[in-house]
């Protein structure tokens, strides 16, 4: 990497911390645009579901590396790797500022560390692998990627089906562990020079706000909104995204709305709590730890005073 090329600035959380709105007045006092980092936002069409920014917002600020494949398509974190270094590769050589928001922490530690591509995903043997834990039951894929790699299993949570599907199907495929290959690639990388700034609240207070938006999820039409992908296979990465997966066996009149709802505010708090055990774990993150009350210009201007004081990791 050129020596002039400034460091990247990738501000992360868990979803509902406020991330979108203070990338975006960062973005702004910086004249730059916004990466997205989000295994959700990929998704053309799911809008409300996957809590994109507004039509407004992004007139405000332009964002890429969101509406890349149409909803049936099958994506990786290989593929958003190849499309992000391209695009990251046209705006440098452009001048074109940007920032990196990201909620996905596989998407952003492929931006800094590049990806370990490994085998390309197999999705009949992932299919497969699903039904075995639908039919023995929840924690039979965990159990038996502990087994085989319990380096991994230690790492991923119990309920991440497609982290546990992915090391197992590594595995399969290649004859040695996620862990092993993830080892050399440690070994061979070269980290690029970044200041990583993290946003977290106190549990009470994210809670709440997840809470709340997704009473805002469905003022704004997530019902009408999954019905229309509602030809879909439940199966797909996209249908399985916040949401859809909860409030398609409601439309399908198979679960009462009240219970869809808890399902995604219940299944919403999950995600928020393993998107903080990812980023926690890597010591690189500065930590803003934000006011129930604080106003995002406030925010901007913290994130703002790290990058003043040279918050650089490389």
């Amino acid at each position: 990497m050129p020596k002039e090329q400034p460091p990247w600035l990738l501000l992360v959380g868990p979803t509902g911390v406020g991330k979108s709105q203070v990338a975006e007045g960062v973005a702004l006092s910086m004249g730059a645009e916004i990466l997205v980092a989000d295994s959700r936002q990929v998704y053309c069409g799911m809008d409300i579901g996957m809590n994109k920014p507004s039509k407004v917002a992004q007139r405000q600020v332009r964002r890429r590396l969101i509406d890349l494949v149409p909803p049936d398509t099958l994506f990786s974190a290989g593929a958003y790797w190849k499309i992000a270094e391209a695009t990251i590769a046209e705006m440098t050589a452009a001048r074109t500022p940007f920032l990196i928001e990201g909620g996905t922490g596989l998407y952003v530690r492929a931006l800094i560390d590049g990806l370990w591509e490994g085998p390309p995903a197999d999705w009949a043997l992932r299919q497969r692998l699903r039904t075995q834990e639908e039919t023995e039951g929840a924690g039979a894929l965990h159990r038996q990627l502990a087994l085989r790699d319990a380096t991994a299993a230690d790492a991923i949570a119990p309920r991440d089906l497609p982290k546990i599907i992915r090391a197992l199907e590594v595995h399969r495929l290649t004859g040695h562990t996620l862990s092993e290959w993830h080892r050399a690639h440690r070994t061979a990388r070269v980290r690029r020079p970044c200041t990583l700034i993290g946003l977290r609240r106190t549990r009470d207070d994210l809670y709440r706000r997840l809470e709340t938006r997704v009473d805002q999820q469905l003022a704004a039409g997530l019902v009408e909104e999954t019905t229309r992908f509602a030809h879909l296979s439940p199966d797909l990465p996209s249908m399985r995204g916040l949401g859809y997966r909860q409030m398609l066996p409601y439309v399908r009149g198979e679960r009462s709305l009240d219970d869809a709802v808890t399902l995604l505010k219940r299944d919403t708090r999950h995600y928020a709590k393993r998107q903080m055990t990812w980023f926690a774990r890597d010591p690189n993150v500065q930590w803003l730890d934000l006011a129930e009350d604080e106003p995002v210009a406030k925010t901007v201007e913290r994130v703002q005073g790290v990058l003043q004081g040279g918050g650089q990791h490389a």
